[in-house]
């Protein structure tokens, strides 16, 4: 059995270092965190630009890698509280993100303004119990590479975006999208597909 699969076996030593990790009552990790311990569990390639105001609310227990030469633009929240976070290279993070795992972001894509991609829903199912205090669900999010995604977009937990998607400011994403799919709306729908017969973008049927 692993130190990990140990931890998550005793209940009470997993509130002792839950309460060691973070303040009470708040998800942010403590100071020390960041400074002793993720840099030895956490993966960066060369020439990442992460801006100072962005948020690194990250943990050494699940996985954060971010590939070569991607930006994380001010205002950013990165966590992997609950799941990995892995951002490919070559990615654009803009302003005022948030990424919470399980995410997975490919290679060369653009996240535009206020995106929010979130792998964690909380549970509700208890109607006796306040929905803060029921455990979290988490479902991956995948994001293929080459992707672009407008401002304001919401992409929800358990969608996965193919490769060279473009989806349209203000887009709420509820259910995954086939690659070269350009997708609006709330739900996002498909409206276009590259057709590689005719080398062209055609209207989706």
């Amino acid at each position: 059995m692993g130190l990990k699969e140990l931890i998550l076996r005793n209940a009470g030593l997993k509130k002792f270092l839950h309460r060691l990790l973070f303040p009470k009552d708040d998800p942010r990790p403590r100071s020390w965190v960041n400074v002793l311990l993720n840099p030895f569990y956490h993966t960066h390639g060369r020439r990442v630009r992460i801006r100072r105001s962005v948020r690194m609310d990250v943990v050494p227990f699940n996985p954060l890698t971010i590939g070569a030469r991607t930006i994380i633009e001010d205002f950013t929240v990165v966590n992997n509280g609950v799941g990995p976070v892995q951002i490919g290279q070559d990615a654009l993070i803009g302003m005022s993100n948030v990424i919470i795992g399980p995410v997975s972001i490919g290679d060369k894509v653009i996240m535009a303004q206020h995106v929010v991609a979130s792998g964690l829903n909380h549970g509700y199912r208890d109607p006796q119990t306040a929905i803060k205090d029921q455990p979290v669900e988490t479902a991956p999010i995948t994001i293929g590479d080459a992707c672009w995604l407008g401002a304001n977009v919401v992409v929800t937990a358990g969608v996965t975006i193919g490769k060279h998607c473009v989806v349209a400011a203000g887009s709420v994403v509820t259910k995954s999208i086939p690659p070269y799919s350009v997708a609006v709306g709330n739900p996002a729908r498909v409206i276009r597909t590259y057709d590689f017969a005719s080398n062209s973008w055609i209207k989706a049927s």
